[in-house]
């Protein structure tokens, strides 16, 4: 067919011509006769039920059935029909898809084309008008980017307050799966429901304390007072740690293509370690080591000690010292991830109609208050109130708050044996020498007769030279061992003490019935001292349990049939670990990226045989190449100097995989003359 001969336009119509509008001949048919193939088929079809009605019918209906003339004729003319109906409803429908698909492609595609091929003139014009800034519309997608964010923020906080309220009707109780869900219940340190002391039947306070990690942050956090040395070298330290990942990753990715096993959790830690020598090193007084690679060793020393401010008396803005500072504090590093911190939370407290009267940002100590009113005196605050403390702490601020929490538990210990040798030295002076007044006098005056009835027959020592290792308050301390000691619950102290409060009540109660000396109302009042003080140090958080980090303290008071502040507080704290918290991440799962049973060779399905060759790189043993990876030599300083393949091992080192491979890594050789096409 000459090309005169085909449609000059997508609109031209004819019956015959090819691939023309409502044509019954297509191009893609090649030319073959489509009227004849449409009449064999209704032939054959029309044929079969003929023969199947002269074969399943009397003769005598025959002979009065005009077989051959009227019904092949309306059999041939109904299939005829029914298959033109079915075919063009099918044509119509693939075609209207296929029209769609094509004129996207061809957008998109005449897009790129003239985005590509932009005249010259057209380009120089616009920039000799205005400038790339003139004609940029960045500003319009940021502000359609924020206006669907917010409508997404709105959404979400809506639908989880939905489920909040859910949850709650569906438990019909309050605890603590009501504040934290599922993917970030681990960070909770402590979190207690208490009546209040006020309205103990109608109110309950809340004590929540969520402890978000220095590793888990997503923007890091530094206190005010660090040198812009430790500033540089944190930075240096991330630097090393992504490219050693990326080299591992990549390795880990080329013995996958070669058909070799995956490295095990542990192979890839000893991987990393190995690695670490190839950027850094622990020669701090040679300029030349690889630790000054990045960072000149002079640089150090102009930096050293250099913390956020600058004497003004030694400022000058042409020093060395002062322009890096300049750098640094422009990057704003030092206090990027704290005012994020309260940004976030404020604006969640705003958005959630949260409001607050009173908040205090203590900046260079790292800490912030948030309280819904001014007021700090329960008796004149509402029902329905929140507090909140955000605070930072490294681990040199946690040491000393160990150790002050040691001598505060050991101050009540004191106090509260005080008050019980008190009461006890009360007690014996109350008592009357004459009569039995407790057991312990029933066992001092039976003490006699029990040694010389009983224990010198059998001879048992007697219960007084017994050593006693109970002192009937609280259950035999278990024997610390190093965890413990460095890691003080003080569960067993807090008990005793507790155990003390009632049994000092109760003998009081005892001791004097329903008379109220002054003795008894100095001791009550000593005792209910202690007890609400006790009660709000233990409702505090044990400092021992804390790790550096991001510390969220928030204390709630809500009416228990209401719980407003409580459901509210549950989605500010949802939204607020999900924007500053990276959350718990298991290596060992993240490390799976690339699943061997997603590149095996063998699920490809070919029929082709195996002729036992082997390529080079399946030569090489999988013992090598790990060898390869976790012994290199050649220092790496920078992102584009990392190295791309990992050098020879060293002697010495010891492969922990065994040299085998699975049978499916091999990789099958094909035939030519299979038959099948790879797509």
């Amino acid at each position: 067919m000459a090309s005169i001969d085909l449609p000059k336009s997508p609109n031209v119509f004819h019956p015959e011509k090819p691939s023309a509008v409502g044509s019954r001949n297509s191009l893609a048919q090649e030319y073959r006769d489509q009227q004849n193939e449409v009449n064999q088929l209704l032939e054959e079809e029309t044929n079969k039920v003929v023969h199947h009605l002269t074969s399943r019918l009397p003769k005598d209906v025959l002979e009065r059935l005009d077989v051959m003339g009227g019904v092949k004729e309306k059999l041939y003319n109904y299939f005829n029909q029914n298959y033109q109906n079915m075919f063009n409803r099918y044509m119509v429908t693939a075609e209207d898809e296929m029209v769609k698909k094509v004129r996207n492609y061809v957008d998109k595609e005449e897009t790129k084309v003239l985005a590509r091929y932009t005249p010259k003139e057209i380009a120089d014009l616009l920039d000799a008008v205005g400038g790339a800034d003139k004609f940029n519309t960045g500003e319009i997608e940021k502000s359609m980017v924020n206006m669907y964010g917010h409508l997404q923020g709105h959404i979400q906080r809506g639908v989880n307050e939905l489920e909040t309220h859910t949850n709650s009707i569906l438990r019909q109780k309050t605890d603590t799966g009501a504040f934290v869900r599922g993917e970030n219940a681990y960070s909770i340190v402590k979190c207690a429901f208490k009546d209040n002391l006020l309205k103990p039947k109608t109110v309950s306070d809340v004590k929540l304390s969520v402890n978000i990690l220095d590793s888990e942050l997503i923007s890091p956090i530094f206190h005010y007072q660090v040198t812009v040395e430790y500033l540089i070298k944190d930075l240096l330290s991330k630097h090393i740690i992504d490219n050693i990942d990326r080299v591992i990753e990549r390795f880990k990715d080329e013995r996958i293509d070669q058909g070799q096993e995956e490295l095990s959790d542990s192979e890839i830690i000893f991987s990393k370690i190995n690695q670490v020598e190839n950027y850094t090193d622990d020669k701090l007084d040679d300029p030349k080591s690889k630790r000054y690679a990045i960072i000149a060793k002079a640089i150090f020393e102009r930096i050293n000690e250099l913390r956020a401010e600058i004497d003004p008396a030694t400022f000058d803005q042409q020093n060395v010292r002062e322009n890096i500072k300049k750098i640094v504090d422009t990057e704003n590093i030092r206090n990027r991830g704290f005012n994020t911190a309260i940004n976030s939370i404020t604006s969640i407290l705003d958005t959630s109609k949260m409001g607050y009267q009173y908040i205090e940002n203590l900046k260079n100590a790292r800490e912030v208050l948030i309280r819904e009113y001014e007021d700090t005196d329960a008796a004149n605050l509402p029902d329905e109130r929140y507090q909140i403390r955000l605070r930072y702490f490294d681990n040199a601020q946690l040491i000393e708050e160990r150790k002050a929490y040691d001598v505060q538990i050991k101050n009540f210990e004191n106090e509260v044996q005080h008050l019980w040798d008190i009461l006890e030295v009360l007690y014996q002076d109350q008592k009357n020498p004459f009569k039995v007044n407790d057991f312990k006098d029933l066992a001092e005056k039976s003490r006699g007769k029990i040694r010389k009835r009983i224990k010198e027959k059998s001879g048992e020592p007697v219960y007084e030279n017994i050593a006693k290792t109970w002192d009937e308050i609280s259950l035999v301390k278990t024997g610390e061992t190093e965890v413990e000691r460095t890691n003080r619950t003080y569960i067993y102290e807090k008990d005793k003490i507790r155990q003390k409060f009632i049994i000092m009540r109760n003998r009081m109660k005892m001791m004097y019935g329903y008379q109220y000396p002054v003795e008894r109302r100095v001791m009550e009042d000593r005792l209910g001292f202690l007890e609400r003080e006790y009660f709000r140090f233990e409702y505090s958080i044990n400092p021992y349990h804390l790790n550096p980090g991001l510390l969220l303290d928030v204390d709630i008071t809500s009416i228990k049939r209401k719980k407003a502040t409580l459901d509210a507080m549950a989605n500010v704290l949802n939204e607020f670990l999900h924007g500053v918290s990276k959350g718990f991440a298991d290596a060992a799962f993240a490390s799976f990226t690339r699943r061997r049973s997603t590149v095996r060779e063998d699920i490809s399905q070919s029929f082709g045989g195996d002729t036992g060759e082997k390529s080079p790189a399946q030569e090489a043993s999988p013992a090598s190449a790990y060898l390869d990876l976790i012994n290199s030599d050649s220092p790496v300083s920078t992102e584009a100097d990392a190295p791309k393949s990992l050098p020879p091992a060293k002697a010495g080192v010891v492969d922990a995989k065994p040299a085998t491979k699975r049978s499916t890594s091999r990789k099958p050789a094909k035939s030519k003359d299979d038959g099948l096409k790879e797509i």
